[in-house]
């Protein structure tokens, strides 16, 4: 019975390092889905040269028209209250606005349900300010919600991309003119003077982690 049990515990620290090794790795290649989903679909659109409009005529946006079809693909903004629109990444989500950038547990709840307003930022307007939205770009989706990799493809924008901004009905135009990656929790995108007005997009990089910020800054170029 010794022996017995002896060599259970021998065979048992030989297999349970092992095991977790392997939970691991399947862990982590469950995460990585929709981060790849992510940049097959963008490598496709651009091979495809598929167009995400504004307005205008196109197909409704689907898994189908997203991965098969190379027809332009119409889209609405599922927020003209709030919203954000980035037709390159194909990115139509709803903004949720007053977001403390300070208090964990809020911000977190609130990019469950879109991209977050920070509080001490302004909103969409023709006067000079930063309105700055942040959200994710992760792999812990199962913790994190629908809108756990939004942000997954940000660093694709580049100078001269439009961004969106629907606010109160009215359809803000912004331009990229820059991207930075900041290290850590450097705040000064948000805290920067500003004369004129911008658009903040900020978020985690590399995507799954918070070594550093990846920001986007666009400027106002028009108001629909």
């Amino acid at each position: 019975m010794t022996a017995n049990l002896t060599l259970f515990r021998k065979r048992f620290w030989l297999i349970f390092p092992n095991a977790l090794i392997v939970a691991g790795l399947a862990l982590f290649s469950v995460a990585l889905i929709p981060y790849l989903r992510d940049e097959v679909w963008y490598f496709l659109k651009q091979q495809k040269g598929q167009e995400f409009i504004l307005g205008g005529s196109g197909q409704r946006d689907s898994v189908f028209a997203r991965y098969l079809s190379a027809r332009p693909i119409l889209v609405e903004p599922v927020d003209s209250q709030f919203g954000l629109v980035i037709e390159k990444l194909g990115v139509n989500v709803p903004v949720v606005a007053d977001v403390a950038v300070t208090d964990e547990a809020a911000y977190k709840e609130s990019l469950k349900y879109g991209v977050a307003h920070a509080s001490s930022s302004s909103y969409p307007s023709k006067d000079p300010g930063n309105v700055y939205l942040f959200a994710h770009s992760s792999l812990n989706f199962w913790e994190l919600g629908k809108y756990a990799q939004v942000f997954n493809l940000l660093r694709k924008l580049e100078a001269g991309d439009t961004v969106h901004v629907f606010y109160e009905r009215s359809d803000f135009e912004y331009r990229v003119v820059n991207k930075e990656v900041y290290k850590g929790f450097n705040t000064y995108a948000l805290t920067r003077p500003v004369i004129e007005p911008l658009l903040t997009l900020q978020t985690c990089d590399p995507p799954g982690t918070t070594l550093n910020r990846l920001v986007v800054t666009a400027k106002l170029v028009g108001v629909k």
